[in-house]
């Protein structure tokens, strides 16, 4: 399915890909950014009433892929900002609404782990913490933050986890991104010192109150980033299998005095990574679509199908990861030269380290499958 933001990505495929050449392991370059928020692209995930284009969940995808194929650190970034003003742009406050988006979409970046603490002050929250992975964080204008507030002393409820963001020049830059993939990130550590932070630009990260979009918000912060990491894996690993096929038609490894295309063992490695990738990309298509139809019809999020779609998310970007590793060996020295597959290498093997591709949702999803199934094999649904 194509739509004007899917059309706009693929228009935008040979300049990010040019620029991501020149830049190097620089940041993003600002063309590559200020065409991506022209197009709308940074908005794809965010509500109509704040401007943005609420697309349905697969077609989202589809534009974080794109991107990603055209080169993984500019498709990185349009994830991770676009989720950023997603969540925002639902959940905060109408006054903090007014406020961010005052100029359009703007571009967040930030990393919401609790890795702060706060006290409440009067209307708002008195916040310190120490941040890493502020991706995007070289052009953003928004910096986002997740921290603690502990309850009154006396209380016997827990803290409140909470997510918010500051302006960019409340926030201390640290550096600290030598890394082997997403250079271009520039996904720096970040200081928050004493920073008053209006409740109302606050929201509670497990319980998020939907203020704008329709049903797709219910589904909350877990399975709207899982989109972005999903469609980042989709991305990377096509073209690394594109760039594969392109290094073949040329490619005469030593020893062989045939090209690479013409070698049966390389067609049926080539044809298996294939098949591999279409597999897992369809698994995301349907539990992502699954999941949405849900959350459409009853109006609330259902936890086994989340589990399910974190694990497809861990699966694609596991998976990509191997296809890009077996077709980084097949291409031999020349995936070892600067390039796009050696850069498809490492970005997806620094993503592959991410939460969004850790375990957890591996068990969880396990533990709802036996948890709902029966003695009888056959009586299974």
């Amino acid at each position: 399915m194509t739509t004007q933001y899917l059309d706009a990505a693929r228009d935008l495929r040979a300049s990010i890909d040019a620029n991501a050449r020149k830049a190097g392991d620089a940041p993003v370059p600002t063309e590559t950014v200020n065409a991506m928020r022209e197009a709308g692209l940074f908005g794809v995930m965010a509500p109509r009433e704040v401007g943005g284009a609420e697309l349905p969940i697969l077609e989202f995808i589809d534009v974080f892929a794109e991107v990603a194929r055209a080169d993984g650190s500019a498709g990185w970034c349009l994830m991770a900002g676009a989720s950023c003003i997603a969540y925002f742009g639902s959940y905060a406050e109408e006054e903090f609404v007014s406020r961010m988006f005052a100029s359009g979409m703007p571009l967040a970046a930030g990393q919401f782990a609790p890795n702060g603490s706060a006290t409440v002050d009067g209307a708002g929250f008195r916040l310190t913490g120490n941040y890493q992975f502020g991706s995007g964080i070289d052009y953003a204008d928004w910096v986002g933050a997740g921290f603690l507030v502990q309850p009154p002393e006396g209380s016997s409820d827990g803290a409140e986890y909470r997510f918010s963001v500051v302006p960019k020049d409340e926030v201390e830059l640290i550096g600290n991104w030598d890394v082997l993939g997403l250079r271009s990130t520039a996904s720096l550590d970040y200081r928050i010192q004493d920073v008053f932070v209006p409740k109302n630009a606050t929201f509670l990260f497990a319980a998020p109150t939907r203020r704008r979009g329709g049903p797709l918000y219910e589904l909350g912060v877990i399975a709207l980033t899982a989109t972005g990491h999903a469609g980042f894996a989709i991305g990377v690993a096509r073209r690394a299998l594109d760039e594969l096929t392109a290094i073949a038609k040329t490619k005469i490894r030593m020893g062989s005095g045939s090209f690479l295309k013409d070698s049966e063992r390389f067609l049926h490695s080539l044809g298996t990574l294939e098949s591999r990738f279409h597999s897992a990309h369809a698994w995301v298509r349907e539990s992502f679509s699954q999941l949405e139809a849900n959350v459409i019809a009853t109006g609330k999020i259902d936890p086994v199908l989340n589990n399910v779609v974190r694990q497809a998310t861990v699966h694609v970007t596991r998976e990509a990861a191997d296809i890009v590793r077996e077709g980084y060996l097949l291409a031999g020295t020349s995936a070892l030269r600067d390039g796009p597959l050696q850069r498809c290498f490492r970005d997806i093997h620094a993503a592959s380290q991410h939460f969004f591709a850790s375990p957890a949702s591996t068990l969880d999803m396990a533990r709802d499958r036996m948890a709902s199934a029966p003695d009888n094999a056959l009586d299974a649904q």
